[in-house]
């Protein structure tokens, strides 16, 4: 007798990911990707599904949260997931916690808000461990005919990007031109020269980030003027602007109207699975 078909339900995963070695998130005729990898893996642990996050990251760059929507087998245990999900994936991959979502849960329509950091050194070359995942700036052909950018400069000029505005000149023509909110930008210190510019909002076009930390780079650099900066973020003029490198991006954290987010403050606080190493050592909360 045919076994009767299990009905699939929804479920959401915390996955992590370096993205060195991916072609980004989403899969295509030339791999790799996230994508392919966590498919991959599922269906070999026997739960196969197509995954949906909460957007897609470009090449290069990594996620400390990425959050993915599914829909598996309801037999599936979701909370021995990452054990069994761990012998198939690559040490790129990782998945920190997977359960029910709560309600009408989908990772990428539900989210009211994202953080990503941008790690990069002022003064010194990255150490080894950071320097897979740092922007040395010193040594940037782009900024090196500049001045010596300081962080007190560099924070001043980000600071200046926060508000509700078209960020037309610093995405690329593929994303909608909207207002988009950029509720904070700021600067950390790690030591030892290494920075990390932390920005959050409601939302953030294609390379959005790249562009304006790489952008304030220049400002500070001197080599284009503040004047331009002004005129960029408050009227959309367009500037000879600088995309930094992929490798110092994280997408940092994904949040929620507490009504539907999935996962609690001690969760968010301390991922479960999360390596303790670059590029998710970040500065402290507050």
């Amino acid at each position: 007798m045919a076994r009767p078909s299990l009905k699939r339900i929804p479920a959401v995963l915390w996955t992590w990911y370096r993205g060195g070695n991916f072609r980004g998130f989403q899969r295509q005729v030339e791999g790799p990707t996230v994508q392919d990898a966590l498919e991959d893996a599922l269906e070999q642990a026997g739960s196969p599904a197509t995954v949906m996050p909460s957007g897609r990251t470009d090449r290069g760059v990594h996620a400390r949260m990425q959050v993915i929507s599914l829909r598996l087998n309801e037999d599936v245990p979701l909370d021995s997931l990452p054990v069994r999900l761990a012998p198939h994936l690559s040490p790129d991959v990782g998945l920190c916690i997977a359960k029910r979502p709560p309600g009408a849960f989908h990772a990428q329509w539900s989210a009211s808000g994202k953080e990503y950091r941008y790690h990069l050194t002022l003064g010194t070359p990255p150490s080894e461990a950071w320097r897979p995942y740092a922007l040395d700036v010193a040594a940037d052909e782009t900024l090196q005919p500049g001045h010596r950018v300081t962080p007190e400069r560099l924070e001043a000029l980000l600071a200046r990007a926060v508000g509700t505005r078209d960020f037309t000149a610093f995405h690329e023509r593929s994303s909608p031109q909207k207002p988009r909110t950029l509720a904070s930008a700021t600067l950390r210190e790690l030591g030892g020269g290494l920075f990390e510019a932390r920005l959050t909002g409601d939302g953030f076009a294609r390379y959005q980030v790249r562009y304006l930390v790489g952008s304030a780079l220049k400002v500070a650099a001197g080599l284009l003027s503040e004047e331009q900066w002004h005129a960029a973020l408050d009227a959309g003029v367009s500037l000879a602007g600088f995309k930094a490198p992929a490798h110092g991006l994280v997408l940092w954290e994904v949040r929620y109207p507490s009504a539907v987010d999935p996962f609690g403050p001690g969760e968010r606080l301390h991922p479960p699975g999360l390596p303790d190493a670059p590029p998710f050592t970040g500065a402290p909360p507050g």
